[in-house]
């Protein structure tokens, strides 16, 4: 494949990255000096979660697209908002005291509950990057203290004191009576108690910085805003940043878009642009509520991550940003095995179905991937993950990873985890799964009517088949005994439903031959007639 069939094929791509990359590429189709920048956002009140994954995945997604569209250099700024002033002790922090007692100030001169780092935002920054550095993503970390307390922002902030009334004109607007009578788009941090205020702002001296407004003491106090004594209030600064950096692209969440909207306005203002970017939408619970943090309702990483690969979230999140998805454990088998099937299909697609495959796009996320198209890439996981959670339900109280290993040499060559590193770590994911999810919840019924019989003529074929039948002889078997008149089936799938209830304890199971070449014929004989049994 040419760097011009890959090009041209990347221009008329439908695929969500390629569409957004299109759009950059139409405004800096030949890039900029020192690359096109891409920023996410992070508040390091807390700590990072699967929300901050997707971002800077899908970010990077996009980055990667427009690298690939256009030959152009880019760079991506993973910024974090820690000049701002703490209005909440979290939950989830030892030595609350401590914080409660320093509310109000900068999170990055606030001390560290954790009594590791400097700052509480130094604690939360380093979790941001190690969260980062986990998933191989390609970065540069930014602080807004850095950026405020250097002066790197001390021109960009002049613009927003010169343009004062202009970003009033913009904002009051938007506000309620009483949040008005308070509102200034630059926040200084007092001089007595170090807390970010939310004040009114007089400018004395724009083009030297200063300010004037009331501490908490009543005092009038007259400062400079430069150098870390000041920061803007949020849609301020998210403008004030894009022309500050020279920020290109960045998307965000649905429940932003007013604040995009009023940023947009107020970056025009400041002689600069609203960056490209795409609006997604939020995750849902498994009720299909809003996830919210206070009533934890939402799926952590290291949750996902017990149950599922990495690269099964990331697949799960690739697919249509702009469309809400519910998070929560139930959808984790699917992603494992939807990830899987796309990758083994990359080698044999046609260029315009590979810039579609999101494998494809995943496997360029970070730098731990490359070299997409090379041999190898195609690599199939031997048996599906739904099977597994199969294999180790049935398996129950004596699943082990020895248990399940010792049945997975009835299907896979060369069984041995050393040899199938990415089925091995599945293997303890779906003991985990079954353990928490699928055991609980299995009961199996006894077989009535017909389904007696259909068994009866199920165990007879197994027991004269050789146990080296493959798993297509085997379900073809299972196909032809549940076409037969007398068992009374309206359809096949009224048969293996009715396996998958009383054999295996779910409404839903998968192939019948592929679970009895995985199973081994004996053992499936042997949970026929436990059935059978019942009957």
């Amino acid at each position: 494949m040419t760097d011009t069939a890959l090009i041209d094929a990347a221009m008329q791509s439908k695929a969500w990255p390629f569409q957004e990359a299109q759009r950059l590429a139409k405004r800096l189709p030949q890039g900029k000096p020192g690359g096109v920048l891409f920023e996410t956002g992070y508040g390091p009140s807390g700590l990072p979660h699967i929300g901050t994954f997707q971002e800077v995945l899908r970010t990077t997604l996009v980055r990667r697209a427009y690298e690939t569209l256009t030959g152009q250099p880019t760079r991506l700024v993973a910024f974090s908002d820690d000049m701002d002033g703490l209005r909440k002790v979290p939950d989830n922090v030892p030595n609350k005291a401590l914080l409660d007692a320093n509310l109000g100030k900068p999170l990055s001169r606030i001390p560290d509950p954790f009594e590791k780092f400097e700052s509480f935002a130094a604690h939360n920054n380093a979790m941001l990057r190690d969260f980062l550095d986990r998933f191989g993503f390609e970065y540069e970390f930014v602080s807004s203290s850095d950026c405020y307390n250097s002066g790197r922002f001390d021109d960009a902030l002049r613009g927003v004191l010169t343009n004062f009334q202009a970003i009033l004109d913009i904002m009051l607007p938007t506000l309620g009576e009483e949040r008005r009578k308070t509102y200034s788009p630059v926040m200084p941090v007092s001089p007595t108690t170090g807390a970010v205020l939310q004040v009114p702002v007089e400018v004395v001296d724009a083009a030297a910085g200063v300010i004037r407004f009331t501490d908490e003491d009543g005092s009038v106090v007259e400062q400079s805003a430069l150098g870390g004594m000041a920061k803007c209030q949020w849609k301020v600064d998210w403008a004030m940043r894009w022309v500050a950096l020279g920020v290109d692209y960045e998307m965000y969440g649905k429940d932003l878009t007013d604040s995009g909207i009023q940023s947009g306005k107020i970056a025009r203002v400041l002689g600069g642009h609203k960056p490209e970017g795409l609006i997604y939408e939020l995750f849902l619970d498994a009720r299909g509520e809003k996830i919210s943090k206070s009533k934890g309702n939402g799926l952590s990483i290291e949750e996902w991550l017990q149950y599922g690969s990495p690269e099964s979230l990331g697949h799960y999140i690739f697919a249509n940003p702009k469309s809400a998805k519910q998070l929560h454990a139930g959808v984790i088998p699917k992603a494992v095995d939807d990830y899987w099937q796309f990758r083994a299909a990359i080698p044999g697609q046609e260029i315009d179905k590979r810039l579609g495959n999101p494998v494809w796009h995943l496997l360029r996320a970070n730098q731990r991937h490359e070299g997409v198209d090379a041999p190898g890439q195609g690599e199939a996981l031997p048996v599906p993950f739904s099977l597994l959670l199969n294999l180790v339900g049935v398996l129950g109280a004596g699943a082990t990873r020895e248990a399940v290993w010792s049945y997975l040499g009835n299907y896979v060559e060369d069984a041995d985890p050393a040899a199938h590193p990415a089925l091995d770590a599945l293997v303890d994911k779906a003991l985990a799964f079954n353990r928490d999810f699928v055991a609980p919840t299995l009961a199996k019924r006894a077989p009535a009517g017909g389904e007696v019989g259909a068994l009866q003529a199920l165990d007879a074929a197994l027991e004269a088949a050789d146990p080296a039948t493959s798993a297509e002889d085997l379900q073809t078997i299972v196909y032809e005994i549940g076409k037969i008149e007398e068992f009374g089936f309206e359809s096949l799938r009224d048969w293996f439903k009715a396996l998958y209830e009383t054999l295996l304890g779910s409404e839903q199971g998968p192939r019948m031959g592929s679970f009895i070449a995985l199973y081994g014929i004996a053992p499936t004989r042997q949970l026929i007639a436990k059935a059978l049994a019942k009957a």
